[in-house]
């Protein structure tokens, strides 16, 4: 069949709108048809290349859809089905998600390749094989994916809300929740307000953080922080850490979270000069890979015993956290809807990117009309 995407061909190109062939879907696999997808920093962080996946890539991570049709062995789904969308597969055996460690799945070793698990392309225009970005390519009006990074949801969800979930809430929320262990009482300070670092704000306060200051040079989302959860916001890393000292009277922040957009060393030494003996940095912002980006004095590591670490998908685990997250928007404690701040064709792809580049975004969603194929 035939489907419209937006895909990235090298590093700094925009993304180009080409139709392309998909195959169906093979053993273990679905065909999806995406009502919206998210914009999530991660693809521009491909067309920057700070990362640099397999070229030509469908971007797009963070979707929600509709199943139109199962391969082969898969009884999990079944068309009709609603589902948000996994950027990180579960297959619910390897080492990882036996150990209670699904968010590092062997399967998504290859998702920056696009490439689905038995090694082969599902998207194809004139010979030339297209990954799709973390194994699903959510800007494109259909897709293949695994049925392992697809999660069952209740037919009456708006899947234009929701889609958040895929990435940007659980990942922001599960860095508050499950990487720094928010506890009550709690002074959480949480740098850069952006799609995932205001889900850090709606974790901690949810966690029961009695401080929760979010530092962002931007008015705009420091306004948002507040009306989510955040205590108090500042403009920079200086003024944090004034701020921080004085509510703490000297002792310092309990845990420091890290979601600016481009991680550097700066905003990290920021972050661990804040936080108490004791106290744990999260690092869940993204940089590239082959550069160092994180340099600190390793004597105050050893003396005071401060943590730094990672957290990948909020360190938590989709099949698990993915409901959960629905279970909390629809009970109201958890705001999606005012994420939200402008929705877009496919065809508006890099205009969304430039508003995100720009900071005019909390999180930018890209709404498909596509028909069913049954139509």
């Amino acid at each position: 069949m035939k489907t419209k995407a937006a895909v990235l061909r090298e590093v700094g190109s925009p993304f180009e709108i080409v139709e392309l062939d998909l195959d169906p879907p093979k053993a273990g696999e679905v065909l999806i048809r995406y009502v919206a997808a998210g914009l999530c920093h991660s693809d521009e962080h491909l067309r920057q290349g700070d990362i640099v996946p397999r070229f030509p890539v469908v971007g797009g991570h963070e979707g929600a859809g509709i199943i139109e049709e199962v391969g082969p062995g898969v009884t999990r789904l079944k068309p009709g089905d609603h589902v948000i969308c996994s950027f990180l597969p579960v297959c619910g055996h390897c080492r990882w998600c036996s150990t209670g460690k699904s968010n590092l799945c062997d399967q998504g070793a290859t998702i920056l390749d696009g490439v689905m698990t038995d090694g082969t392309y599902r998207f194809h225009k004139d010979g030339e094989d297209y990954g799709g970005m973390c194994m699903l390519g959510t800007f494109s009006e259909f897709s293949v994916i695994s049925e392992n990074s697809a999660i069952k949801v209740d037919d009456d969800l708006p899947l234009d809300v929701v889609v958040l979930i895929g990435c940007g809430v659980p990942t922001g929320w599960g860095s508050a929740v499950h990487a720094a262990e928010t506890e009550a009482g709690d002074t959480i300070a949480i740098y850069g307000i952006g799609g995932i670092g205001i889900n850090s704000v709606q974790g901690a306060a949810l966690a029961g953080a009695r401080n929760v200051v979010a530092i962002d040079p931007l008015a705009n989302k420091r306004e948002m922080a507040e009306k989510l959860g955040a205590t108090h916001t500042c403009e920079t890393a200086e003024e944090a850490q004034e701020l921080i000292t004085e509510l703490t009277r000297g002792v310092g922040a309990d845990k420091a979270i890290v979601t600016v957009g481009v991680v550097d060393s700066a905003v990290v030494t920021s972050a661990f000069h804040a936080i108490r003996k004791g106290g744990t940095v999260v690092v869940t912002g993204l940089a590239d890979p082959t550069k160092t980006t994180i340099e600190l004095p390793g004597a105050l590591l050893t003396l005071f015993e401060k943590t730094i670490k990672g957290s990948l998908f909020g360190s938590g685990d989709p099949f698990h956290d993915i409901p959960k997250m629905v279970e909390l928007y629809q009970s109201g404690d958890l705001k999606l809807d005012e994420l939200i701040t402008k929705t877009y064709t496919l065809d508006q792809v890099n205009e969304g990117y430039d508003d995100l580049v720009a900071g005019k975004n909390i999180r930018g969603v890209i709404k498909y009309d596509t028909a069913p194929l049954s139509a």
